[in-house]
């Protein structure tokens, strides 16, 4: 058994959500200087260009990606052999959200109530995720999520009876109607499986999934929906539309029941912000 503090954990979330809004992963980076070498439309071309820059800038001076510093998403996976020791989990992960807002000078994007909408003005309460695992680790993720792609996500509840194009088709022509809404180039976050309230989650998930599927046919489901979506022409957030408007797809995949196929996409922005570490 291996004790860990509660305390420690705070301690590293509230950093993780500062460096999540300044730094991009270097996947993400990556991504976005490749589309940059393969877009062909000039007016795209800059978008990249502009895109790059505000990364560059944001590391460089210590700024957030975004204004929208989002909602603030937090996984925690905790080793069965682990013993946390201290307060409450919630009440420490909520803590190093308010010291993270004061600290990294963050907007204040979370309200009290969906009507009254009275702002928390610390950015809580955190969208909190645990789960237990084997080992003696505990791995924690930071996903600060902004609402103008967040509100783009969508789920559907199908049948068993669709074929793989019908998932395709469904993905694509959304995205075709979402147009530069969601700040293109996008992420996409596919669910499939599960039930009403898991199948959302495991798109979610699989934002966070740096590498394609380990699956050979939801590999190719990723790769032919990056290739539809990027045919729509939309681009990087340009009048003039672009070659790219995707950086990536993922898939996530669970059991679900005989009656059900649950269909849930989440989108992420061309600041496709996250953060991991081990304890």
């Amino acid at each position: 058994m291996r004790t860990i503090s509660v305390a420690k954990i705070s301690e590293v979330i509230s950093k993780g959500i500062i460096k999540a809004n300044l730094f991009l992963p270097s996947s993400v980076k990556t991504a976005l200087k490749t589309s940059y070498r393969k877009e062909k439309i000039i007016q795209a071309k800059r978008s990249f260009d502009k895109i790059i820059k505000n990364f560059i800038v944001a590391e460089k001076d210590s700024l957030p990606l975004c204004q929208d510093t989002g909602i603030i998403v937090v996984f925690i996976e905790i080793g069965q052999n682990v013993f946390l020791k201290g307060e409450d989990l919630h009440t420490a992960v909520n803590r190093a959200a308010r010291d993270a807002t004061k600290k990294g000078f963050l907007r204040s994007s979370v309200v009290s109530d969906p009507f009254f909408r009275k702002n928390t003005l610390d950015n809580t309460p955190v969208i909190l995720h645990t789960d237990i695992v084997r080992g003696d680790r505990v791995k924690v993720t930071v996903m600060p999520k902004g609402g103008g792609a967040e509100n783009m996500s969508f789920l559907e509840m199908l049948t068993p009876s669709v074929k793989p194009q019908d998932i395709e088709d469904i993905v694509v022509e959304k995205i075709k109607r979402m147009g530069t809404k969601p700040c293109p180039p996008i992420v996409v976050g596919i669910g499939l499986g599960g039930n009403f309230e898991t199948c959302p989650l495991l798109a979610k998930k699989a934002l966070l999934r740096e590498n394609s599927n380990s699956n050979k046919f939801y590999r190719k489901m990723e790769e032919s929906i990056l290739k539809k979506i990027n045919r729509l022409g939309i681009g990087p957030q340009n009048p003039q539309g672009g070659n790219i408007t995707c950086l990536k797809v993922r898939i996530c995949t669970a059991p679900c029941h005989i009656a059900s196929m649950p269909l849930a996409v989440n989108i992420n922005c061309h600041s496709h912000r996250y953060w991991s570490t081990v304890l």
